[in-house]
């Protein structure tokens, strides 16, 4: 059976070895060359380890969360956004300005002047979470009238899309204290963009959406793409944390 990684004794190792290299570190630059070019090469290797280490568990990370994401049994999509999907490339930004992409599909959107606003992509961590990430906005002093996650719907979202369409949004959100939050659906058609919003919980924890385009104008034969708007009433100085964000479209039964 395979040694348990965790055990008390890998752990007292880890430390232990993390405080070896920081002592080296700390010296490094008053070695002799010979010394120097040692510890480059034993570095390197550790680097190369760990990198494949982490390549392991982000991987085990995605595929769990790909499993878990549920799909209802009448679903014609299941999408999760690449945020809370795969490890970005940037995994951080601060000061962000308004119309910043994170990622492929999220771009946030705000009036703020002086901008106090950082993003942060998170590894999922908790037994709970079903995402293998999750996204950490900290709003410190804002000074505008709006903020907004846009999450672009991929392009099969409105392939046929018909007002006997509905979409259901599942999201996550952890605060540090409570807030309005809204969603909204907009799905252009032409020179019009039809829009349905739905106000959730305010309170955070697992919260839901549901747009049905039956009672909509929307023009069938001329629509061209849909995304959906997360938007944060009052967000100063507060810490909002999406572990999760899955959309899903299914056709209205017939009754």
């Amino acid at each position: 059976m395979p040694k348990n990684s965790n055990s008390f004794l890998d752990k007292a190792l880890r430390r232990h070895s993390a405080k070896v290299w920081s002592r080296i570190a700390g010296k490094a630059a008053s070695l002799e060359p010979q010394a120097q070019r040692e510890l480059r090469t034993d570095a390197r290797a550790m680097l190369g380890q760990l990198n494949t280490l982490l390549s392991s568990l982000d991987e085990r990370h995605r595929i769990r969360g790909l499993a878990k994401l549920p799909e209802p049994h009448n679903a014609d999509l299941s999408w999760r956004p690449e945020v809370w999907r795969g490890a970005l490339t940037t995994r951080g930004l601060s000061s962000v300005s308004p119309n910043t992409q994170f990622g492929d599909d999220l771009t946030v959107f705000h009036d703020c002047p002086l901008s106090e606003i950082t993003l942060r992509q998170v590894n999922s961590s908790r037994s709970e979470d079903t995402a293998p990430f999750g996204l950490r906005m900290d709003v410190f002093r804002f000074g505008g009238s709006f903020l907004s996650l846009a999450l672009s719907l991929p392009p099969n979202a409105v392939e046929s899309l018909s007002k006997s369409h509905l979409f259901r949004m599942a999201v996550t959100i952890d605060l540090e204290r409570p807030l309005e939050i809204f969603a909204r659906l907009n799905v252009r058609h032409g020179p019009n963009t039809e829009q349905i919003v739905q106000e959730l919980a305010m309170t955070g924890g697992e919260l839901s959406a549901d747009f049905d385009l039956a009672y909509s104008k929307l023009n069938e034969t001329r629509v061209e793409n849909a995304w959906i708007d997360l938007i944060f009433e009052g967000p100063e100085m507060n810490q909002i944390t999406v572990r999760d964000l899955a959309v899903w479209r299914s056709p209205r039964a017939e009754v």
